[in-house]
């Protein structure tokens, strides 16, 4: 973008910019930064658990931005935020350079056609190379303005805050080449960004202004379900009257609670049959159809984010050996209906970033239902496959571990026998089981009930030594005979 003529236009709708990257490259450390506020901290695992909008200003112009989260079960929201901004920033860190992550980004980014910056963080770093970064970006078809391409380059340092004003110049300037109209004019139209229910408040949804305006009071409607705007908050929680175009917003006043990436529009969808009534999605199984293990559950959580992460999660660690069957999925928190359900269906609970009150936990007790939960994803996934490696079956595997030559009978009576001789291969074991051989022919079976070393008692006595056994079972036992020492261990299918 070199030679730009910048536009001298007051008009310029404030771009959204959404914020793209690897795990751990520090996106939302550098939106901390940019915000002069401190989020990052309060993050389970590390991982932005929802898309967040926040709003700056820098030299006197506005900047949205659309922080998302990095961890791979969180990539449909990746791609949602990026379909919703004008602008993708795509940090990169200096020392690690392009991941996968990184790559699904671009692909993102080429698909929503928009233009982006490369934010070069963590150059404070000594380990930091910045050549190999556009070096490797370029073996992508990545080409920076240094380079002779189009993408702008901005190192940073999310930690020192180095380069950040020049980050959000470049980003002003970019959205001036994109001459982007406000269009307050026009009727709002807006972008779910996230929905949940909030228990004390109700449905509760976070928007994108696209464009025209939503006042406190209007009647407005995301997908098929009907509300009005009761409460407005901007993104740190300020009542406000009116959305703005590009404006991040919170709202409460729906019906229900909407799917993520709907539009929102001004007035009422008269198509909403379904309005006021909760709608779970009934036996979805993820695996293996032809499992003879099943494990049943119903799968509650605090947004519908959540529950899209958690069923991708779920899918990518799905077994041939034992399926799921989930009875219902549901935002919000557990209630007496849900334990009712997992009891009737025989199915555990699985919650995600919700707390469980005290009366249904005690419900769940009663009824003999068990309840997971966790607000790290991978954690939770880990006690699902805990409880599906339950069901797999148990199985008893005869090894053998070796064979004695019996050299002398010592005393024989009704049925124990104490004999010795030599460990011909491998070893024995006390408490083995022991197959009688002559002839090479099975003639008895037994147990080693004391084993011998050198009259003193042992655990286990290796080839090629001499051992002394206390057998129990059918005394046949004759001088000459092979003792077949086995053990059997109880082992289940790996998931």
């Amino acid at each position: 973008m070199n030679n730009r003529d910048k536009k001298e236009n007051n008009q310029i709708r404030p771009p959204v910019v959404v914020v793209l990257g690897h795990v751990d490259h520090g996106k939302t450390t550098l939106l901390d930064y940019i915000r002069k506020t401190k989020v990052t901290e309060t993050e389970a695992g590390g991982i932005t658990q929802h898309i967040a909008a926040y709003q700056i200003e820098h030299n006197g112009k506005k900047i949205t931005f659309i922080d998302t989260p990095g961890h791979e079960a969180f990539d449909k929201m990746r791609s949602r935020g990026a379909k919703i901004a004008d602008i993708a920033m795509l940090v990169i860190a200096a020392e690690e350079s392009v991941k996968p992550q990184t790559l699904e980004s671009i692909n993102y980014i080429n698909e929503a056609k928009i233009p982006f910056i490369v934010a070069l963080n963590k150059i404070d770093k000594p380990e930091a190379n910045q050549e190999k970064v556009k070096k490797d970006l370029s073996q992508h078809n990545v080409l920076i303005e240094e380079w002779g391409g189009k993408v702008p380059l901005i190192p940073v340092s999310a930690k020192t805050g180095n380069g950040v004003p020049e980050l959000l110049e470049m980003i002003q300037l970019v959205a001036e080449m994109e001459d982007l109209q406000p269009e307050q004019n026009k009727s709002f139209e807006g972008v779910l960004i996230e929905a949940f229910m909030d228990k004390e408040r109700g449905p509760t949804v976070t928007l994108i202004s696209k464009k025209g305006v939503l006042r406190k009071g209007d009647k407005f409607f995301c997908g098929r379900t009907n509300g009005s705007a009761k409460i407005i908050e901007d993104f740190q929680g300020n009542t406000m009257e009116t959305i703005f175009p590009s404006m991040p917003a919170r709202i409460i006043g729906l019906s229900k609670v909407p799917e993520i990436g709907e539009k929102c529009f001004l007035g009422v969808n008269e198509r909403t049959d379904i309005q006021n009534k909760k709608t779970p999605t009934p036996f979805l199984l993820i695996g293996n159809p032809g499992s003879d293990k099943t494990l049943h559950m119903v799968l509650k959580a605090d947004a519908n984010g959540s529950l899209e992460a958690l069923l991708s999660s779920l899918e990518e660690n799905k077994s041939q050996e034992v399926a799921i069957e989930i009875l219902k999925t549901e935002i919000g928190e557990i209630n007496e209906m849900d334990v009712k359900m997992a009891r009737a269906g025989e199915a555990i609970i699985a919650s995600f970033n919700l707390d469980t009150p005290a009366d249904i936990q005690n419900l769940a007790v009663k009824n003999d239902v068990k309840i997971l939960s966790g607000n790290i994803i991978y954690e939770l996934i880990d006690q699902i496959r805990k409880e599906m490696a339950l069901l797999l079956e148990v199985k008893n595997v005869r090894t053998k571990i070796g064979e004695l030559k019996v050299l002398a009978i010592f005393r024989t009576e009704k049925q124990r026998m104490i004999v010795g001789g030599k460990i011909t291969d491998g070893f024995m074991r006390n408490r083995a089981e022991i197959e009688v051989l002559r002839g090479g022919e099975m003639i008895a079976k037994g147990k080693i009930i004391q084993l011998k070393k050198e009259k003193k008692a042992a655990e286990q006595v290796d080839k090629p030594n001499e051992a002394g056994i206390l057998f129990e079972g059918d005394p046949v036992i004759k001088e000459g005979d092979t003792l077949g020492a086995y053990i059997e261990e109880k082992t289940k299918k790996s998931l």
